[in-house]
């Protein structure tokens, strides 16, 4: 079988606090979007936000909005980027968890939670390697 993700798919409560976070704060467009869906283009699979009622109604059991254990990255290209892409994403509906600090294994990171507490780590480390598309790989 082939090592792949095709779509993630965050459930979200309210589709215009959705869109404010992902579209004004990371300045993500949309290529595709319907009342309750909306799907962004990634590097190599699609990131997919949906409300949860409809999300509930496809799978036909009633989940919890919970994200324990679970936290999405997305990388810049220089440590100074991850404070201001925090406070920036800040202003469109996110609440910062922690401001940007140099853990012990290397790099900057810190980490928000966008309006449905899906968590995001804003990380720079110069382990990783990001290509002119977008695709990172370890640099070791």
């Amino acid at each position: 079988m082939q090592q792949q993700i095709s779509i993630i798919t965050l459930a979200i409560e309210d589709v215009s606090k959705s869109k404010q976070f992902y579209i004004k704060g990371f300045g993500w467009q949309p290529i595709y979007q319907t009342n309750d869906t909306l799907f962004y283009q990634m590097n190599g699979f699609i990131l997919s936000t949906w409300l949860k009622k409809e999300l509930e109604q496809d799978i036909k059991q009633s989940i919890l909005l919970s994200k324990e254990g679970i936290t999405l990255a997305y990388f810049v290209s220089s440590s100074i980027e991850v404070q201001k892409l925090i406070d920036h994403l800040s202003r469109y509906g996110g609440t910062i968890l922690r401001n940007a600090d140099s853990p012990e294994h290397g790099g900057v990171r810190g980490y928000i939670a966008d309006p449905d507490c899906h968590i995001w780590e804003i990380v720079w480390n110069p382990d990783f390697i990001i290509n002119e598309k977008g695709c990172f790989t370890l640099n070791k």
